[in-house]
């Protein structure tokens, strides 16, 4: 078997990340295109002596190729410093110089170089030469940081990584978390199965683990290979580390917790025996609950064991103040799945009024949810949860069917002079069943498509603009209106919006507040307007509350507004009043 036939059938060398520092670019590239050559692929080059230190805590290589002679900093001096970082005392350093002359070479053997190679390189002496530095690393890294029973990575390697995890987060302000994750009653396992079913559960648990982390969206790949493996770690006895990083929130650290204990009630087969096991697991979260990898992991292991002391098979913040604001979303969560059974959701309705002729021409309708213990909860608090359990999908059903069900009877008041709008979630557009919903909907409670508007925002579309666009024309195709909501304030592509079928563009609020006061707003509000008018799109502005912005708005040729300067949103019995008012007035009662 060739040297390369080897190489191929250890990826994990192949996938080692090389870092070389040369002043010399073109050296550099050279030995790189060696080295691709024999399958390595992960590089980082740097040509600057002086920043050699810095990258190497910045990218923690798996080996180093180094320069002898640099201006500057030479190899001599970087090597000593490397060798003298507690971190770096063992790093491969293979050397590469064009000196002839054995003091040279002793010194910098003497110094603690891994290996020594002459310029110009010899392209098989280089590959054997790293093929067999990084066997060697590889092999005393598996003896020194890694778990043999479930081959994770052990409390060591966790402990390194995570001092370098954690200044990379401080570095791009990442939020992560840590999970400590502990086996309940562990040592009965091995007291009554002995050793071999004991390192078993291990096996199956640590799997278990595993399993959750890689279905987990929310949980980033980290590790020198990208491997999302290396995230979790074995600690001691029955327990692991699990390391996430750029989490969103806290709760994400949660919801992978709360998968973790599900996961365990599965039983474990071991030694012709069915058995359960459940575990405790402690959660803390940086920045907020500390600063520093020691109290991090000390806080952890504190949460951990509060969790044992109280049964175990459930999960616990460090932080009282996270924990507490945890719990209150799984109590709001539990009560917004028997909302809608319980008839607690209702619709309020914000006119939309005519510009010009001061008269309302349709109207939003708004979720409003009143609790029997609470009162009315903002949807700022439920629609976050409502979407991330997919409640929100029955939740907008029953909305959208309401909706056309109370267009049919203002329709009757109003000689069908009248529209409506409802909002739609990104998670009822990522719906398989939504278009057909939406259809059913339509047919079942006969309205007229064209009255009815579904209110889009900015931010949903560009999530996946392409998918969302062949959505948008099956809506339209059914003859419904489409309107992007609170414009302005995502990410639109003016390369698309051109492209989007929509009829509709709402103007956010937090352009209309400083209107006709400040310049600068009214630069961007008239600048929407003109832009929607080229684009052939209706225009509604949003948040009016004053006389002054509804006289701009007719001087700029905006064609509806809705805001507190006409009213504010109210229940369906409010609303037909004023329309029958708004027609009474006009001598039109039916």
């Amino acid at each position: 078997m060739t040297h390369m036939d080897i190489q191929f059938q250890n990826p994990d060398l192949t996938s080692a990340k090389i870092m070389m520092v040369d002043d010399e670019p073109i050296n550099m590239e050279v030995v790189q295109a060696l080295l691709e050559e024999a399958g390595y692929h992960n590089f980082v080059l740097e040509e600057q002596s002086l920043r050699a230190m810095e990258t190497l805590e910045n990218e923690q290589p798996d080996m180093l190729i180094l320069d002898l002679m640099m201006p500057e900093k030479d190899g001599f001096q970087l090597l000593m410093e490397i060798r003298s970082h507690e971190r770096y005392q063992h790093l491969p350093v293979i050397i590469l110089t064009s000196a002839s002359d054995n003091e040279s070479k002793l010194r910098v053997l003497e110094l603690g170089a891994t290996d020594l190679l002459a310029k110009p390189v010899d392209p098989t002496e280089l590959k054997l030469r790293v093929y067999n530095t990084l066997s060697s690393k590889s092999y005393l890294d598996q003896l020194a940081y890694y778990d043999p029973v479930t081959q994770l990575p052990n409390s060591r390697m966790f402990q390194e990584h995570f001092e370098w995890v954690l200044r990379k987060s401080r570095r791009h302000e990442d939020r992560l978390a840590i999970l400590n994750i502990s086996l309940d009653d562990f040592g009965r396992v091995n007291a009554a199965m002995g050793h071999e079913a004991g390192d078993h559960v291990l096996q199956q648990a640590a799997e278990v683990i595993r399993e959750v982390v890689r279905a987990s969206d929310i949980v980033a790949s980290v590790g020198r290979t990208g491997n999302r493996n290396a995230n979790l770690y074995r600690s001691e006895n029955g327990a692991f580390m699990l390391l996430l990083e750029r989490i969103q929130r806290p709760e994400d650290a949660a919801l992978v917790a709360e998968r973790i204990l599900a996961a365990m009630n599965r039983p474990i087969e071991t030694m012709e025996t069915e058995v359960y096991m459940t575990c405790s697991i402690g959660i803390v979260t940086y920045p907020e609950e500390g600063d520093d990898a020691n109290t991090l992991v000390r806080l952890a292991n504190t949460a951990r064991d509060y969790v044992k002391t109280k049964g175990g098979n459930a999960f616990q913040f460090s932080s009282s103040v996270i924990d507490m604001s945890y719990r209150n979303r799984l109590s709001m969560e539990a009560r917004l799945r028997k909302a809608l059974e319980r008839e607690e959701f209702k619709l309020y309705y914000q006119p939309k009024i005519d510009v010009v002729s001061g008269r309302i021409c349709g109207a939003e309708a708004l979720l409003r949810w009143f609790n029997g213990d609470q009162g009315m909860i903002s949807p700022l608090e439920f629609i976050p949860v409502a979407e991330e359990t997919g409640l929100i999908i029955p939740i907008g059903k029953w909305v959208l069917n309401t909706t056309c069900e109370q267009l049919k009877r203002w329709c009757a008041i109003c000689n069908n002079e009248i529209s409506l709008s409802a909002n739609v979630s990104a998670r009822q557009f990522q719906d398989e069943h939504f278009i057909a919903d939406v259809r059913n909907i339509v047919s079942a409670t006969g309205i007229v498509p064209g009255q009815l508007t579904l209110e889009i925002t900015e931010s949903l579309l560009m999530q996946d603009i392409s998918q969302n666009i062949v959505l948008m024309n099956q809506l339209k195709a059914m003859g419904l209106k489409l309107s992007i909501d609170d414009f302005g304030t995502g990410y639109s592509s003016l390369a698309y919006l051109k492209n989007l079928p929509i009829d509709e563009l709402k103007i956010d609020r937090s352009f209309i507040m400083d209107v006709p006061q400040k310049e600068d707003s009214c630069a961007i509000v008239s600048a929407i307007i003109y832009l929607a008018k080229k684009l052939r799109f209706h225009t509604v502005a949003e948040g009016i509350e004053t006389r002054e912005q509804v006289e701009y708005l007719r001087r700029e040729r905006c064609e509806q507004y809705q805001g507190f300067f006409f009213s504010k949103p109210v229940p369906a019995s409010d609303m037909t009043r004023l329309l029958l008012n708004e027609r009474s007035l006009a001598g039109n009662t039916p």
